[in-house]
Parts: structure tokens; sequence; C-alpha cells
């Protein structure tokens, strides 16, 4: 099968074109024909030589594909050769087969195509896990998420929008905040002209806030939530490291909190399946929530499709069509 290959820790440029055996499905996974692939910043990190994939997972870089079932390892009954997926990878979606847990996999949803339901495991399993299971999401709360036009922010905010919560974002331009407030944000802010912590106290603090820039923006968000508020981070763009006071934490009875979904393990990231299949999956076949796309790339180009990815000019997601 043809994949592509990080030659070594670097730029986009060492993603190479290579060839590799097709693997074959252990106990409990399926193997899958890679479609598309969806493309995202773990990716870069791992091609950078900054985020090692987990024991016994694929070097190959790719952690959410869309495609058809191709074979069934022992023990698996849900799935059926020939079913069209969508599936959280721990690795190896730059390729043109793929293994994964089977209850990692979910329908295509009626009416979606395979390019768009490769958009889908990556970002909506983190934004289920980190905003609703872990950050407690409720209705009329005001939620904050940074990147609004990101593969994340679009999904975030659509989700949060539709099961009532107030939804604010930051943008870095004019095109993305048209973008972010067509998906049902009520405040967009460009992060170059405005303040997001005055703008949320203005508003009474938001009441969750969900941050992949971490760096100065970590104790500005403590400072930008209500009473009781919550943040959650699951990533740090501009670093990890910062200094805080936490007698304002204690204070006002904030909690900070984080996750990252690769290192799960397989029965945690069952059971998020299992409730986007319950909670989420009716709403996208409803049509009420949709993954919101930017460019395609073919599966050769995937140096191009990292570039664009880095360059922070894209609104939504980018996929490799693999086949």
């Amino acid at each position: 099968m043809r994949v592509i290959e990080i030659a070594e820790a670097g730029a986009p440029d060492v993603l190479r074109l290579a060839e590799r055996v097709r693997p074959e499905p252990a106990y409990g996974e399926i193997l899958i024909k890679v479609a598309y692939a969806g493309v995202n910043r773990p990716d870069a990190l791992q091609r950078a030589g900054a985020y090692a994939p987990p024991k016994g997972a694929s070097d190959l870089p790719g952690l959410e594909a869309s495609g058809e079932v191709a074979a069934l390892g022992e023990g698996v009954s849900e799935w059926a050769v020939g079913d069209k997926v969508c599936a959280l990878l721990p690795g190896g979606g730059y390729a043109e087969y793929v293994t994964t847990p089977a209850a990692h996999a979910l329908p295509v949803p009626e009416g979606m195509s395979l390019k768009q339901a490769a958009c889908l495991p990556e970002t909506f399993f983190t934004v289920w896990t980190n905003v609703f299971q872990r950050g407690g999401l409720k209705a009329g709360e005001r939620f904050l998420v940074h990147g609004g036009s990101s593969g994340i922010g679009t999904t975030a905010i659509q989700l949060a929008n539709v099961f009532g919560a107030r939804v604010f974002t930051t943008v870095g331009n004019a095109e993305k905040a048209a973008a972010c407030r067509a998906l049902g944000a009520e405040r967009v802010m460009n992060y170059r002209e405005e303040d997001f912590v005055e703008v949320l106290k203005g508003e009474g603090g938001a009441n969750l806030i969900l941050d992949m820039v971490g760096g100065d923006y970590i104790p500005r968000n403590i400072r930008a939530l209500a009473d009781d508020g919550r943040l959650v981070q699951i990533a740090f763009l501009t670093g990890p490291k910062v200094e805080l006071n936490f007698a304002q934490i204690m204070a006002r009875r904030l909690t900070v909190t984080g996750s990252t979904l690769r290192p799960q393990s397989d029965l945690a990231k069952a059971r998020i399946a299992a409730e986007l299949r319950d909670h989420v999956w009716p709403l996208l076949e409803a049509g009420r929530v949709l993954p919101v796309m930017d460019q395609e790339f073919a599966l050769k180009d995937a140096a191009q499709a990292h570039m664009r990815m880095e360059g922070s000019t894209h609104i939504g997601k980018i996929v490799l069509k693999v086949s």
C-alpha cells in the first residue's frame, strides 16, 4: 500500500510517499480501506518530533480517516466488510489501509460524504470529551473557545450552540470572524483588536473556556472566568509554562483541567464513541451540525497540507484524498 512516512523529524518536506505491507486487523480491530484522512495539529507535532506515537501504534501520521471496512479481526461482530465508517485512529491514517479498534469507528452519517466524514472523529471526540464530559457545559452558560475557525473551534461553536450555550470566540481576521458568526458564535473577537478578558468580564465572565493556545493566554483565561468557572486546556501552541497566581483559583473556586486524546485507553475512547453516536450523530444526520471543510490535498501532497495548516490561514478541516 502507499503511505506517507516521516523520513526524520523536521519541517513538512520530511513527509515522503512510500510503500508498505498492508496491516492485518488484530483481535477486536477492523481494517479500513481509507478514502480520506483528516489532517490535524498533532500530525504536525509528530512530524516535528514533539509527539511520539503511543506504544504499539503505527509510526505513520494520521489520527482519523473515513472509508470502507475491508476486513474484520477476530471478535468483531458490530461491523461487516463493506460498511462505510469514519474512525479515530491510534496513528497510520496517511495510508491506503489502516487498522483501529472496532469500537472507535462510527458509521458515516446518513447523507454525508466520505470526505466530510473524515473530518469528524478527531475533532468531535476531542470537543465532546473536553467541553461536555470534562468541562460540563450546560445550556445558558457563557462558553469561550479560542481559535474559533480551527477544526476544533468550528466543531465546538456548533455543538455548544446547538446545546444552548452562549458562544464567544477569538479569531485573527474578518473572514474567520464571519465564518464563526455563521456557525452560531454570539460574540467574535479579533485578538489583534480586542481584549477577550475585558469582553468576557463585561458579560459576567466565562463559565467555561476551551483553550489550545496556552502561554500568556493561561493567566488571561483565569481572569476571564466567572466565579466557579472552568478552564480546559487541550494544547499549547505558544508554550505550556507560565507563572500563575493560584490564590485566585482558590478564592473564586475555579477549576483548571485538561486532557489529550491519543494516550487515553481504548475503553475510554470507546465510551466517547458511544456517547457521540447517541447524542451527536443524530444532529449530524439532521444537518444541525456539519464539519467545516477547508481544502483537499492528494496523499502525495501531504507536505503541502501541513504547510497550509501551519500557516493558520485555513478555516475548518484539511483532508488528504487517499483513494
